[in-house]
């Protein structure tokens, strides 16, 4: 789930999104709820990119993934432990961007949960970003200048060529 988001910028349709996402997860999480999961995240970045709603993101992957978005935050921090599981996280990442307010509120909101964090962050982020807009300046400067030549020219091409 937490490495499908760019599939979500270079296809047009979800159908084409959803095959897309299939494939990026076969490579490193053959099973079926891997592949689920890297669906359900790409789905919901996808919609967010497009002008879906939260309430809209909410429905749409509930119905076709089968995770439970109606828990609140709040009700899962005391409880929620490391769980690496698509199941066990994919869910919590895609309600704590349903809770956010903003790109950042979202890492907040991602880490105060605990366990896999940068996993939970980077799922639950990826939807912030295409939902709310671009990563905050400064932020964004930070993070790429501790990137090494090589990815940051590839984060470029990639913009350039699907215009994120």
């Amino acid at each position: 789930g937490m490495r499908a988001s760019p599939v979500c910028w270079a296809r047009a349709t979800l159908d084409d999104v959803l095959a897309e996402a299939r494939r990026s997860a076969e490579v490193t999480h053959d099973h079926p709820e891997g592949i689920k999961g890297a669906q359900a995240v790409a789905a919901a970045v996808f919609l967010a990119r497009t002008g879906s709603s939260k309430g809209d993101i909410r429905s749409a992957i509930a119905n076709r993934f089968g995770y439970d978005l109606s828990r609140r935050l709040d009700d899962i921090r005391p409880h929620y432990t490391f769980d690496v599981t698509c199941q066990g996280s994919v869910p919590e990442a895609l309600i704590t961007f349903l809770e956010s307010s903003g790109w950042e509120d979202a890492v907040r909101k991602a880490i105060s949960l605990g366990g896999d964090a940068d996993t939970l962050a980077c799922m639950a982020v990826a939807v912030a970003e295409a939902f709310y807009g671009e990563v905050p300046p400064a932020i964004a400067a930070e993070v790429v200048a501790r990137l090494d030549h090589r990815i940051r020219a590839t984060m470029s091409r990639f913009a350039e060529r699907f215009v994120v």
